[in-house]
C-alpha cells in the first residue's frame, strides 16, 4: 500500500452517495406544505428538478468527464479562474457543510423521538453524539465500506417510502393541490423558508465530485450516477407529498419537521408510521455518512495543495482516508448541531448558492476559454446549451439568496468574506505549484 487515496467507489455505491448528498428520501420535506400550501409545494417539487437539478447535473457531468480529479469543483474553478477562486469555493463549501451536515444529527434525534417522545435535552445530546462518533469512525475506515453502507442505507430508507406511496395512492380521494394555498398564506408569505426547503432537498449534485479521485472510471461513472439518482429522488418527493395530500386524511398541523411518521400514521396506521420512522432514522445516518465522506475531501484537497496546513492532507497508512480532515470536519458538524433545523437550512442554501454561482461561471468559462479540452461527454447545444444550463439554476440561486432574510444574508456575507482572509493568511505556507497527491490503484 502506498498510503494514498484509493479508487474504490463503483457506480452503484457512487449513485448511493449521490442520493444521500442530494436527498436521502422525502424525510425533511414536511415543512414545504405549511410554508407554501399544497398547490405551490407540489408545483415546486415538479418544477425544481427540471429547472434547478437537471441543469446543474448536466454541467457537473461535463466537467467531471473532462477533469475527473479529486476535489471536483475546486479543481474546475481553479482551472477556470485561478487558485484564489478555487480556494474560495472550497472554503465556502466546507463552511457550508458545517451548516448542512449538522442538520442530520438534529433530524436523527427528531425522528428518534417517535419512540421516546419524553427524551430529555441531555439524552438528545448523547444520542446525537453517539450518532456522530459511529459514522465518523466508519468514514475513517475507508471509502469502500462507506460506499457499501450507503447502498444498504439507501435501500432501507426507500423501502418504507414505497409502502407509504402505495398506501396513499390506494386511498386517494381528493385533489392533492386543494386548498391551493395554506390558510392565512399568500404566495409571498414564507417564500424564503419554502424556497430554501425545496432547493435544499434538490441540492448537492456537485458535492460528490470531490471524490472523483476515489471513483473507478470517474469520467463515466459520475454522469451515470447523477442520472440514476435524479429520477428516483424526484419521484419519491412528488409521490410522497402528492399521495399523502390526495388521501385527505392528513391534518395541516402534521406537516412539520420530523412529522413524516405522523403523516404515514394518518395514511396507513401505526405499522406504516413505525416503518417510516425507521426509514427516516436510516436516512439521516446515510446522509451524515455520505456527506462527511464528500465534504471532508475539501480540506484534504486544500491542504494537499498548500492552501491549508499540510496536516489536513494526511492520509491514513492503513485505510487510505484523509483521517485528519474527516475528524476535524466531524468535530465542526458536532458543534453546529446545537442550532435548530429551520435556523440552519436557510443559511445553508445561501452559502451553497454562492459557491454554485462561481462553479457555474467556471463551467461557462472553460467552455469559452478551452473549447478543445477533451470532453468525453458534453452538454448538447453548443455554447448556447452551456449558457442555458448555467443561467437557469443561477436564477434559482439568486432568488434563494434574495429571500433568505437579513439575518441569514449577513451571516452568509461574513462567512463569504472569511474566504479571502484565510487565503491571505495561508500565503506563508502555501506552495503555488504543489502537485496533487497521487491516487493508488484499487485493492484486489
Amino acid at each position: 500500500m502506498t498510503g494514498g487515496l484509493r479508487r474504490e467507489l463503483g457506480l452503484l455505491p457512487l449513485a448511493a452517495v449521490v442520493f444521500f448528498n442530494v436527498s436521502g428520501g422525502p424525510y425533511g420535506i414536511e415543512d414545504m406544505v405549511p410554508a407554501f400550501g399544497p398547490g405551490p409545494a407540489l408545483l415546486l417539487l415538479v418544477v425544481t428538478p427540471l429547472l434547478w437539478s437537471l441543469p446543474v447535473s448536466l454541467a457537473m457531468a461535463e466537467l467531471a468527464s473532462a477533469l475527473p480529479d479529486e476535489g471536483g469543483y475546486v479543481t474546475w474553478t481553479a482551472r477556470a479562474f485561478g487558485p484564489f477562486w478555487g480556494f474560495q469555493v472550497g472554503w465556502w463549501s466546507w463552511l457550508d457543510s458545517f451548516v448542512d451536515v449538522a442538520v442530520y444529527p438534529a433530524l436523527f434525534v427528531e425522528y428518534a423521538r417517535f419512540w421516546v417522545p419524553a427524551m430529555t435535552a441531555g439524552e438528545r445530546w448523547l444520542l446525537a453524539a453517539a450518532f456522530i462518533v459511529v459514522l465518523t469512525a466508519l468514514n475513517v475506515l475507508g471509502v469502500r465500506p462507506v460506499g457499501r453502507a450507503a447502498v444498504v442505507l439507501a435501500a432501507a430508507a426507500l423501502l418504507p417510502v414505497v409502502g407509504l406511496i402505495g398506501a396513499s395512492l390506494a386511498g386517494a380521494r381528493v385533489v392533492p393541490w386543494t386548498p391551493f394555498l395554506a390558510e392565512g398564506r399568500t404566495l409571498g408569505v414564507g417564500l424564503g423558508v419554502g424556497l430554501a426547503v425545496v432547493m435544499w432537498n434538490y441540492s448537492g449534485w456537485d458535492t460528490p465530485a470531490t471524490v472523483l479521485g476515489e471513483t473507478r472510471t470517474p469520467e463515466h461513472a459520475f454522469r451515470a450516477a447523477l442520472f440514476l439518482a435524479l429520477p428516483v429522488i424526484a419521484v419519491a418527493y412528488v409521490l410522497t407529498v402528492g399521495g399523502a395530500l390526495a388521501t385527505g386524511r392528513v391534518e395541516p398541523d402534521v406537516w412539520r419537521t420530523g412529522g413524516l411518521p405522523d403523516v404515514a400514521r394518518a395514511v396507513g396506521g401505526a405499522g406504516l408510521a413505525w416503518a417510516i420512522a425507521v426509514g427516516a432514522v436510516v436516512s439521516t445516518a446515510g446522509l451524515f455518512l455520505s456527506l462527511t465522506l464528500t465534504n471532508s475531501r475539501l480540506p484534504y484537497v486544500l491542504g494537499d495543495r498548500g492552501a491549508l496546513p499540510a496536516a489536513f492532507a494526511a492520509v491514513h497508512p492503513r485505510f487510505g482516508t484523509p483521517w485528519v480532515s474527516v475528524l476535524v470536519s466531524a468535530a465542526c458538524y458536532a458543534a453546529c448541531a446545537a442550532f435548530s433545523f429551520r435556523e440552519l437550512i436557510v443559511l445553508n442554501v445561501w452559502l451553497y448558492s454562492l459557491s454554485l454561482l462561481v462553479e457555474l461561471a467556471a463551467f461557462v468559462r472553460l467552455r469559452a476559454a478551452e473549447p478543445d479540452l477533451h470532453r468525453p461527454w458534453r452538454v448538447p447545444g453548443g455554447m448556447a446549451g452551456a449558457v442555458t444550463v448555467a443561467v437557469l439554476p443561477s436564477c434559482f440561486a439568486l432568488g434563494a439568496m434574495a429571500t433568505a432574510g437579513w439575518t441569514n444574508t449577513i451571516a452568509g456575507i461574513i462567512a463569504a468574506l472569511s474566504g479571502p482572509v484565510v487565503y491571505a493568511m495561508s500565503a506563508r505556507f502555501r506552495a503555488p505549484a504543489l502537485p496533487a497527491r497521487g491516487v493508488a490503484p484499487p485493492r484486489r
